[in-house]
């Protein structure tokens, strides 16, 4: 009888599921509560919170995507995030190859530094960055003043995902491509590059959704039309108050470029995860 129940429930009693349901109502509630407010007008929304939109209202997102400076903070969104997840992924590949592949006496010292660098918020160091980028590197109201400490912040978690996926690398197929010719950037380059794909993807992905939902930073070194989304949506809160409805319609529109990016990659982010922790 207990061995019947566990197939039907596939492995999971209906406690789990009922867990598992309520993770999934708590995550998605407020984004399709947001989404489907987009949808109503505001005497509805004061009317009846929770119901649907009767009749729908589509002037709050057609009135969201005809604003020029929601397209102009998408921009800077989407450098700055580009900007941030090409840096991190490139040096944190690059610094977790011969953590991975090289023998030498610091090496798990070193490691751990990245390591350590997991339990270091960039909100200690938010003060000393904002001097650091607008008094010594004038780089302030800059795309580049504000994804370089992203993509620094995003360096140890890439590391740490990267370094298994490296020394999951058979030592055969690298003796084997010395004796063919190749060079230890071409061993890297056509190698080490491909076989940690999935590695590669999920350190992308976490870095883009990071830069994109970053709030603090952009706040301290952004003025005027250098803002991004998420400044955005505060500054539209603020402006237009009383505009629940076209409110909900921008912060949905602000939060779709991540989500379609996390929904598409999905599957390689959990392979690239699984593979990291097997390493």
């Amino acid at each position: 009888m207990a061995s019947r129940r566990k197939k039907e429930f596939g492995g999971g009693g209906p406690l789990v599921y009922f867990l598992a349901l309520a993770a999934v109502a708590l995550t998605l509630g407020p984004v399709l509560y947001g989404a489907l407010g987009g949808f109503r007008s505001n005497e509805q929304l004061a009317r009846d919170p929770a119901g649907l939109p009767d009749p729908w209202v589509f002037s709050n997102y057609s009135g969201v995507v005809t604003n020029p400076d929601f397209w102009r903070y998408a921009l800077n969104s989407t450098v700055i995030a580009v900007i941030t997840t090409v840096v991190a992924v490139l040096f944190g590949v690059m610094a977790a190859y011969p953590l991975a592949r090289d023998q030498f006496k610091l090496r798990e010292p070193l490691f751990m530094v990245f390591v350590l660098g997991l339990l270091f918020p960039a909100a200690v160091a938010i003060i000393p960055l904002f001097i650091l980028v607008t008094r010594d590197l004038h780089m302030g109201n800059s795309w580049w003043g504000v994804a370089l400490p992203q993509a620094a912040f995003a360096l140890p978690i890439t590391v740490v995902i990267l370094r298994p996926f490296l020394m999951a690398i058979p030592k055969e197929l690298e003796e084997a491509a010395l004796i063919d010719g190749a060079s230890r950037i071409g061993i890297f380059r056509w190698l080490a590059l491909p076989l940690s794909l999935p590695g590669l993807i999920t350190t992308g992905v976490l870095a883009f959704v990071g830069s994109w939902n970053a709030y603090l930073l952009p706040l301290l070194l952004l003025q005027q039309d250098m803002r991004t989304l998420p400044l955005g949506v505060a500054d539209y809160s603020t402006e237009h108050s009383a505009d629940t409805a076209g409110v909900l319609a921008f912060t949905t529109l602000a939060m779709i470029p991540a989500l379609l990016l996390f929904l598409a990659l999905q599957r390689r982010i959990v392979s690239g995860l699984q593979g990291a922790v097997k390493g």
